[in-house]
């Protein structure tokens, strides 16, 4: 007798039709690439045309510099015009980060941690605010600013700043302060610590990722706001980076070179803070997202 052997090919021995890229759908790569250049190029054509003469720009606008000129950049940086500005807009920005992390991680405790009449609607006041746009408040914001003697002043400029950012501060906190185990608290109480101990020893550290990216939040947020320091700020003497940005273009309008220099100048320290928390500002946020 003769046996008769067949082989067969298994179902999960078969060849793929199609293999997966080992680096992924080069599409997507495509995609998210011309979406970095559309948004990297105003960018890299300011600071690039600061490096140019007029006479080039004028000649080809979206040519290379040739010769490379640096003298725009540098009676940027030589004058006292400048410098004023970024202290301004400093003082502003580490005001109104610190009065946004102080006031906002004490409402936020409260809210999260402690259970009293009519904690749902504050948190939902707080939720409201961000609904309220400050284009819309500025008219009665201006005057009550006036009416308080705030006028002309950088004060005048850091509490909206700091009564706006609240919002979004306290809707980021409450989950990562919501998401502290009661246990510890409990254990913290048996040890003999009071709620105030507590809070600097358990709930900051545990919440430093949500602090830190409400503070970067804000500082930027401040660095770059316009309209409200137009309302506020007349004299030359206070104003903040984006206005003396606007006031030197105005200056300065025949010059389009130097116009670029101040203007790259103006937005570069917020750019590489921005990218140095980049990652800080995602985690915070992703962790606000999961409490």
């Amino acid at each position: 007798m003769t046996a008769l052997t067949s082989t067969t090919t298994p179902i999960d021995e078969a060849r793929p039709s199609r293999e997966k890229l080992p680096w992924g759908n080069p599409a997507v790569y495509f995609v998210a690439l011309l979406v970095i250049a559309i948004m990297l190029a105003p960018i890299a054509y300011i600071i690039l045309g600061g490096f140019r003469t007029n006479s080039q720009i004028t000649v080809d606008p979206a040519g290379w510099p040739d010769p490379w000129n640096v003298g725009n950049y540098l009676d940027v940086l030589t004058g006292q015009r400048f410098w004023q500005q970024v202290g301004n807009s400093l003082i502003v920005g580490v005001a109104t980060t610190a009065g946004v992390v102080i006031l906002g991680l004490a409402a936020s405790y409260v809210i999260a941690r402690y259970r009293f009449r009519g904690q749902g609607v504050l948190y939902a006041l707080f939720a409201a605010g961000l609904m309220f746009p400050l284009t819309v408040a500025i008219t009665p914001l201006y005057i009550v600013v006036r009416d308080i003697g705030l006028m002309n002043s950088l004060g005048g400029v850091i509490l909206p700043q700091i009564a706006f950012a609240l919002p979004m501060t306290v809707i980021i906190l409450v989950p990562f302060l919501r998401a502290i185990p009661k246990d510890i608290e409990e254990a913290a109480a048996i040890d003999g610590a009071g709620r105030l101990a507590f809070f600097w020893r358990m709930v900051l550290p545990l919440s430093l990722l949500g602090v830190i990216t409400v503070g970067i939040l804000a500082f930027v947020q401040s660095w770059n706001s316009y309209l409200l320091p137009l309302f506020i700020l007349n004299n030359e003497a206070s104003f903040t980076l984006p206005l003396g940005v606007q006031a030197f273009s105005s200056q300065y309008s025949v010059d389009t070179a130097k116009v670029l220099a101040y203007t790259s100048l103006a937005m570069i320290p917020a750019l590489i803070f921005f990218s140095l928390f980049e990652r800080r500002i995602v985690g915070g946020l992703a962790g606000a997202v999961k409490g």
